[in-house]
Formats: structure tokens, sequence, C-alpha cells
């Protein structure tokens, strides 16, 4: 739950834009409303009419925040790696460590029929691809073979995620985990 900032009066748009992910990835895209939010910041709702008209443009700004953060760091991170097997080996190793931006995703996922979540995630889901499939190339496969181990890398994700957050499967312990990760590294990244 956000903690409630001591100085409420002066919540900015990113304040109510990220108590508006941490609401998403508790409890879906369908239960982002304002009363709550306020509820939760501490403040009454017309705090938020400072900074949005709607409910609509909040989650629009908060889905491009999450959009444009989540990978900005990420990929600005790995980026920095020089060898392009090691990069790929450190992307996953960042991403299987990320709780939230996955809960997020998976809201994201259950929201494909609201028409803000789903141009998002085609976006998103293009962009990472066509990172994905770079990144491969750069490891010396050719183009459609990069393409097509982007897809099964960035569907692994999608169906771990599925598996874990949305199907109620057997959580791995940390061991578990860690080893399934570096499975997953060891099948999809070429030596």
């Amino acid at each position: 739950m956000t903690a409630i900032r001591p100085d409420r009066a002066r919540l900015t748009a990113a304040d109510w834009e990220h108590a508006a992910l941490e609401l998403i990835a508790e409890q879906g895209v369908g239960a982002l409303a304002v009363e709550t939010l306020a509820r939760r910041l501490g403040v009454t709702k017309g705090s938020f009419y400072w900074h949005f008209r709607s409910r609509e443009a909040l989650l629009s700004t908060a889905l491009e925040r999450w959009e444009d953060e989540g990978e900005r760091v990420l990929l600005a991170q790995v980026d920095t790696i020089p060898q392009p097997r090691e990069r790929l080996c450190e992307l996953f190793r960042r991403v299987a460590r990320e709780v939230q931006p996955h809960r997020i995703y998976a809201a994201l996922l259950k929201a494909l029929d609201h028409p803000l979540v789903i141009p998002l995630m085609q976006k998103v889901t293009q962009r990472r691809m066509d990172f994905l499939a770079h990144a491969y190339r750069q490891t010396g496969m050719d183009r459609a073979a990069a393409q097509h181990r982007a897809r099964l890398a960035y569907a692994a994700y999608v169906g771990f995620l599925q598996m874990n957050l949305n199907l109620s499967v057997p959580r791995l312990s940390h061991e578990e985990y860690e080893a399934y990760v570096e499975h997953v590294i060891a099948a999809l990244v070429p030596d």
C-alpha cells in the first residue's frame, strides 16, 4: 500500500500515476477509481482534479509512465554490456527479478478489452520483440532465426507470468526459481 505523504497537499501527477499503477498491479485495471486512490493517498478527490480531468486521463498517463520507466531504465542498464551474449543473459536475469512490473503486465493482460490497454500492449510487445530480435542478431543469428528466438523468449516470459500470476500454479522456491532462470538462459541464449 502507498504510504501517505507528509505533505499531502502537494501531491504531483506522478504520485497519482504511481499509486494508480500500484492499484492496477494489486487489483487490475477495473479497480482503478479516483475515490480509492484518494483514500490511499490521504487526500480528497479535489486533489486529483488539479492534475487529471478524468480516470481515463490518469490511466493513460500511468500506462505511459509504466511503459517508459520500466523499459528505459532496464535497457539503459543492459545496453552498457559490450558482449551480445552477456547482454542477453543479464537482461533475462534482471527481468526475472522485477516483481512489480510483472504484476502490472499480468494485470494488463487481463484487460486487453480496454481501449487504452490493447494498443499499449501491442506497442510494448512489438518493441520488446524487436529488441530481442536485434540482440539475437548481434549474437550472430540470421534474421529469421533471431525473430523466431525472440518470439520464443517473449512467449516464455508471458506464459510464465500467466501461469504464476493468473493460474496460481504452485510457487517455486527461491532456489528452484533461480535454477529455472538459468535453465531459460541456457535454452534461449546461443553459445
